[in-house]
């Protein structure tokens, strides 16, 4: 009886253990940033793994979580993974801010981003 308990035990810690492990938490810092990358247009020339923040509108899906983006400065191509949109829901009338980092290689640049959230 107590090697049963005992199991039983280790089964039922050992799961809320792994339940809080694969639990996505969400939050962090809002405020000031000195990323200095913060238009389409310096992005385009920025180096590779370059931190940008930029502000503005998504225009088109175009697939594989590739998506076009604007700004006043110009476009550019970036990738959102599906878990990085933090339940925000954009149109291209949706103005955003991405965070993320430029990906650049010899004959593009995109960016890959790592948060969404709305602009105020």
């Amino acid at each position: 009886m107590n090697k049963v308990l005992l199991v039983s035990v280790l089964v039922l810690a050992s799961s809320s253990v792994f339940a809080d492990q694969t639990t996505e938490k969400k939050g962090g810092f809002i405020g000031p940033s000195n990323v200095k990358v913060q238009t389409v247009a310096v992005a385009l020339e920025a180096k590779d793994d370059t931190q940008v923040m930029l502000t503005g509108y998504i225009d088109a899906s175009l697939g594989d979580e590739e998506y076009k983006f604007r700004d006043d400065t110009g476009e550019i191509i970036i990738e959102i993974d599906d878990r990085d949109w933090n339940g925000v829901e954009a149109t291209p009338e949706t103005k955003i801010v991405i965070q993320g980092e430029v990906d650049s290689g010899w004959s593009y640049t995109t960016i890959d981003v790592d948060t969404v959230r709305l602009a105020k």
